[in-house]
């Protein structure tokens, strides 16, 4: 059933945990389209067995079979094994599996309107303080405190997102405004960024983008690249609001850390020689 709803449009997955979430998808399909041939049968048959001009004076007392019962009880029992049996189970691991930062890439996204901001640790893992009254939207979009410890070799980017592939990965998510939603389809990743808040998702991803890519070939996600989405409306730029993610090889994930803290450490080169100037 998971290979018809790929032909039918559902998205590859390409995480650990998207694999039990499309096994549910699978199952509520496969129910949703026994009721609906069953009731269609059911619908047709009445139509043409109680059709006004075959029981014009035909006095009706109403079914007198339990059947009818008997089938919503069967269906009602299936949708409670499973919300019980797998969507419970599946919520439960969302929220509590949530890995620690020490066992994982720790991220944290700022949504804004109309933007992801994706800010990194650096090298030493930690992150550095962030304060509102930081926040630019041109320079400091997250907020982040240079003079704070362990912010010296923090840095941001803006619509991009860069994780390794077979890693865990842990994102904080909180939001600059308004309530956004964080959305990175492949990896069934979907989490509500409310102000105020800062809500954990995790997530593995099993293939690299280049792997993805050649996934759709022939298809008509070929040569489109993996998308971060909004899919809270959130205002009158939301169309726009889409960033891109990029899940690497081990290799390559640390050579674009690498290309990260060059560009920083050029930065800081400027400033200082600014100040030296201005001195």
């Amino acid at each position: 059933m998971i290979d018809i709803l790929h032909k039918l449009g559902l998205p590859i997955n390409m995480s650990v945990q998207g694999a039990a979430i499309d096994e549910i998808n699978a199952i509520v399909h496969w129910l949703m389209l026994v009721l609906f041939v069953g009731w269609g049968l059911f619908f047709i048959v009445s139509l043409v067995k109680f059709r006004a001009s075959k029981n014009a004076k035909a006095d009706y007392t109403g079914v007198k079979s339990h059947l009818s019962s008997l089938l919503e009880a069967v269906v009602a029992v299936i949708e409670i094994v499973i919300l019980f049996g797998f969507g419970f189970p599946i919520w439960a691991a969302r929220v509590t599996d949530v890995p620690t930062p020490d066992e994982s890439i720790h991220l944290r996204v700022v949504a804004q309107q109309f933007a992801w901001n994706v800010h990194y640790p650096g090298p030493d893992g930690k992150f550095g303080d962030t304060r509102a009254d930081l926040v630019d939207e041109q320079e400091n979009p997250v907020g982040l405190d240079r003079s704070s410890d362990n912010a010296s070799d923090d840095f941001y980017t803006v619509n991009q997102l860069h994780v390794p592939v077979d890693k865990k990965i842990r994102i904080d998510l909180t939001s600059l405004d308004v309530i956004h939603s964080f959305t990175l389809t492949e990896l069934r990743v979907k989490q509500d960024a409310i102000p105020g808040m800062v809500i954990p998702v995790h997530f593995t991803a099993t293939m690299t983008s280049d792997e993805f890519l050649k996934t759709t070939i022939g298809s008509k996600r070929e040569g489109k690249s993996l998308e971060i989405a909004c899919a809270q409306l959130c205002g009158l730029g939301h169309y726009r609001m889409r960033g891109f993610f990029t899940v690497h090889d081990d290799g390559g994930y640390q050579s674009w850390l690498d290309e990260q803290a060059e560009y920083l450490e050029e930065e800081s080169g400027e400033d200082d020689w600014g100040d030296d100037e201005d001195w």
